[in-house]
């Protein structure tokens, strides 16, 4: 009768089944008389007891079965940790490769041109997992963006703003524009396999434009218009929102031309010291804490059926907005988002 070929057996298995042998034979029974036993060849136990005497109970412990991590990888530890560095600090054109952002393709790319190793994009995609690196959307930056005036705003003027308004009494908003049309794209959602889901909408296109300014303890100020922005409107929404507050305000806007127009201006001159306008530095809106409230607007009304009606769209963003009104909890969280945590309060 053929005995059985441990080889096959699963390593919990083998190991029950090497202690038990190896207790057998500390009874004192013989190699042939356990072999017969447990069904195992007696060579097989003899190899077993013999790593049992020369090593201890670690030996008889299975080791781990298949390929060594890392055996069969294509690029060593050194190339490895070069690629890593590279995608980390550099983009792609930078390194001269006709990418925008990181991608399998382009980490190919790269890695046959600096060591001349060709792999497959599953491959590269396997390589980035084990990294750590996942795909993400990408916030955007402006070509015209100063850095080092960004870093100054952060570091200096902003703080310094923040003691200023301290000994003024004054309320600090971040104030942005923003426009809905009815042609939003909306949102995924669930469908049968293979029977892709309409949403409908009308061949018309309008829309509806807000101003809006927000601080970091949750206060919402808005204004809706219709028209074209400009000094007229900018002015008027100045005005509800000095008439509003009941002390100083200190309003920071981005560079839009119509903020540093001669109206508006001779305007804020006017208001003996009840409003101020402060600037973010040029092509950074990513420091607005406003924009946070945008994005939230044109999700919640990509959530909803496509009006059919300017009436329709106006009346959707003015429930959004009366809610955002009574939920400060909800606009104070904005400031929690990495790129304006820096004006969250204290």
């Amino acid at each position: 009768m053929p005995k059985r070929d441990a080889r096959n057996l699963a390593p919990a298995q083998l190991d029950a089944l090497r202690t038990r042998a190896i207790a057998m034979w500390q009874n004192g029974l013989n190699r042939r008389v356990i072999g017969a036993l447990i069904d195992v060849h007696y060579n097989s136990i003899g190899r077993w007891v013999a790593a049992f005497e020369t090593e201890g109970p670690g030996a008889i412990v299975s080791a781990k079965r298949g390929r060594k991590t890392g055996g069969q990888r294509r690029l060593s530890a050194a190339q490895e940790r070069s690629v890593q560095k590279m995608i980390t600090d550099k983009t792609p054109d930078q390194l001269k490769l006709p990418f925008a952002l990181w991608t399998r393709q382009a980490v190919c790319e790269l890695v046959e041109s600096s060591f001349g190793i060709a792999l497959p994009q599953r491959t590269c995609g396997e390589y980035l997992k084990r990294w750590g690196f996942t795909a993400q959307r990408p916030s955007r930056r402006n070509y015209e963006q100063k850095p080092a005036a960004v870093r100054r705003w952060m570091k200096e003027r902003y703080p310094a703003l923040v003691q200023r308004a301290k000994l003024e009494n004054a309320e600090i908003h971040w104030g942005d524009e923003t426009g809905v049309r009815n042609d939003f794209k909306p949102g995924r959602g669930f469908s049968p396999k293979g029977q892709t889901p309409v949403a409908q909408n009308s061949s018309k296109r309008f829309c509806i434009n807000m101003i809006s300014s927000v601080t970091n303890v949750g206060k919402v100020r808005w204004m809706v218009y219709r028209d074209r922005f400009n000094g007229e409107v900018f002015i008027n929404f100045l005005r509800r929102l000095t008439k509003d507050a009941g002390r100083k305000v200190i309003l920071i806007v981005d560079n839009l031309r119509v903020h540093h127009c001669a109206p508006v201006k001779a305007w804020v001159a006017q208001q003996s010291g009840r409003i101020e306008l402060v600037f973010l530095p040029s092509y950074s809106p990513e420091r607005n804490p406003d924009e946070y409230l945008n994005g939230d607007l044109k999700a919640s009304l990509g959530r909803k059926p496509s009006p059919r009606n300017q009436e329709t769209l106006e009346q959707n963003l003015k429930s959004h907005m009366r809610m955002l009104s009574k939920t400060p909890a909800r606009v104070a969280a904005y400031f929690q988002a990495e790129h304006v945590r820096y004006a969250a309060a204290a």
